[in-house]
């Protein structure tokens, strides 16, 4: 093994809030008076685009916080059922709904994010949902519908690859794979962003677990995987936007 790329002390430190009293905050991207990123990725020209089921069709059968927190654990098993599309819209609005756009520069989501400025997109790699066919999509909150983003061969072990061999990533009926766009971020908190970016991926994870159980769904987080082949699943470029999580769910 090589040396490791940061010390023990430095990985602390990204733990701790120091950084945010060393950033200059008269010269941030949005103190400089810069326009923030856009909200949401644009889809490219001509891409296929998938509209998902509006709340009122969701049927989903009631099940209390406290019923949901307490059921809630890491389910790696899953049945070999397929999700219906009103399942699907439901996990996607949970982890990254849009509940208000207060202008272009700013939503109002299902999860909190620092600043308001959620700095995720959410891929996924569809593997059996009824009446869509496998690849990798990538969800749009704003439009609340899918764009397909690549169609993969061999879809279920390219995604067991991405994942370090992890078969339940593969045996799922979707697996969510979530990218950091920094930029988002670093618009408003410079060097103060990557801290926080960890932990608005907790907050979108912890919605898809519960919420995967007033489904009859589970869900495992992964955060052990190949970056490149995860990036590359996605078709990112690893530096402005990369992978940062993955959940793959699937019926119990």
């Amino acid at each position: 093994m090589g040396q490791p790329i940061i010390t023990r002390d430095a990985g602390r430190y990204f733990l701790t809030d120091r950084i945010r009293h060393e950033v200059d905050w008269w010269n941030t991207p949005q103190a400089r008076g810069e326009e923030p990123p856009p909200v949401q990725k644009p889809v490219a020209p001509g891409a296929m685009v998938i509209p998902l089921p509006p709340p009122a069709t969701w049927g989903i059968p009631p099940c209390s916080l406290a019923d949901g927190i307490a059921r809630r654990e890491s389910r790696r098993r899953f049945r070999a059922v397929p999700l219906t599309p009103e399942e699907l819209a439901f996990l996607l609005w949970a982890t990254q709904g849009v509940r208000a756009r207060l202008n272009e520069a700013a939503v109002l989501r299902t999860v909190p994010s620092a600043g308001c400025r959620h700095p995720f997109e959410t891929y996924l790699a569809i593997l059996s949902v009824t009446g869509i066919e496998p690849a990798v999509y990538r969800y749009l909150p704003l439009d609340h519908a899918l764009v397909l983003e690549r169609e993969v061969p061999d879809l279920a072990a390219t995604v067991t690859a991405a994942a370090h061999g992890q078969r339940f990533a593969g045996e799922a009926a979707v697996t969510f794979v979530w990218t950091a766009i920094p930029a988002r971020t670093e618009w408003r908190y410079a060097e103060a962003s990557y801290k926080v970016i960890a932990l608005d991926a907790g907050h979108v994870c912890q919605n898809l677990y519960l919420a995967c159980e007033a489904i009859g769904a589970g869900t495992c987080a992964i955060a052990a995987y190949r970056q490149a082949l995860a990036d590359e699943l996605l078709g990112v470029d690893g530096r402005e936007e990369f992978t940062v999580y993955l959940a793959p769910v699937g019926k119990v």
